[in-house]
């Protein structure tokens, strides 16, 4: 072999070398949401990617059931336990049935981050936006206001599993306590994150409840379906809605008078600091009280000890909107 050729080759197996090199230190991270296909977790998935682009020797990528489904959820992580992925970030449907493969996931290694499961034991950092107990009371002022303080109203929730909707729902029948002429009727309706139920399940309350004044919706499609009802039923005006939801999808019915306000937090933004969680535990950084995660919201985090072992990091993250501003957020 010529000189030329050795010196190639030897540049060639050099460079195959190197590749794999940056292949082994390429760190995977991947976010398992509630459900694909649902406006929310399509925005969170922006987020998810951003991180990933934005960061170098990392590969992000987000995936969940076509229905939101805990036993799926579960299935996905045991599949990404099996990959041996760096890192997984979750939004459980259904936390306590996650708790299981989440240790057998920390017990080989994988760093975990959960949000919206802040009862979660088996996790390393669990991130909320906010307090949750302040904005399910939020709620209920911004529906007791609307009502007039008095009144039949009722809750709704994704699914009764579904750790922070619950949070809110209890959070607002606690503060309208403060109320003693508003009445809370039929608590917690679960729609399972789906528009269609949610419309269902509000036809149903205006049937068995005719005088009701008040609608509070914890799932982000919530609002769109108990709107659609109430539009339907020739109630603008008359029924007080309010809960989570994006501007996007809410704001036929903001613009109608079908529901009043909603709030909510980027999914966007939570799917980026989730992965810098991650990534921050794959590093060995500190996570610390008051912290700046680089993202409105989440500038100052409060850091509390969760149930396990791990910790939980709050913000300040959330967002109200009505008619006349929900124009301002493009999602």
């Amino acid at each position: 072999m010529s000189t030329f050729k050795k010196l190639a080759a030897c540049a060639a197996l050099l460079a195959s070398v190197g590749t794999a090199a940056l292949a082994a230190e390429n760190q995977i991270i991947v976010t398992v949401v509630k459900l694909t296909g649902e406006t929310w977790f399509t925005r969170m998935a922006e987020g998810v990617k951003a991180y990933g682009e934005q960061t170098p020797g990392v590969t992000t990528s987000e995936i969940g059931p076509g229905k939101a489904d805990a036993a799926q959820q579960e299935r996905m992580i045991e599949d990404l336990i099996a990959r041996k992925v760096d890192a997984i970030a979750v939004v459980p449907f259904d936390p306590p049935v996650l708790e299981g493969v989440l240790k057998r996931a920390m017990d080989r290694g994988i760093k975990v981050v959960t949000h919206e499961a802040d009862s979660m034991k088996n996790t390393q950092v669990d991130m909320e936006a906010f307090d949750n107990a302040a904005f399910g009371a939020h709620f209920d002022e911004e529906l007791a206001k609307c009502m007039g303080y008095e009144g039949t109203w009722t809750s709704f929730v994704g699914s009764l599993g579904s750790l922070t909707h619950v949070q809110w729902a209890n959070a607002g029948a606690e503060n309208a306590k403060k109320y003693p002429k508003m009445k809370l009727v039929s608590p917690k309706n679960e729609s399972f994150n789906d528009a269609n139920t949610a419309y269902e399940k509000a036809k149903e309350i205006l049937r068995k409840y005719p005088d009701i004044k008040g609608f509070q919706g914890s799932s982000a499609i919530d609002p769109i379906g108990i709107g659609r009802a109430i539009e339907e039923a020739g109630l603008v005006g008359k029924v007080c809605v309010v809960g989570i939801g994006l501007p996007k999808d809410t704001g036929r019915y903001l613009e109608s008078g079908a529901v009043n306000s909603i709030s909510f937090w980027d999914p966007k933004d939570a799917g980026f600091v989730m992965n810098k969680l991650a990534k921050m535990l794959l590093d060995g950084t500190p996570i610390t009280e008051g912290m700046d995660l680089g993202v409105p919201g989440y500038t100052k985090m409060h850091l509390k000890q969760g149930p396990g072992k791990g910790v939980i990091v709050v913000g300040q993250a959330w967002v109200d909107a009505d008619k006349t501003n929900y124009k301002n957020y493009p999602f």
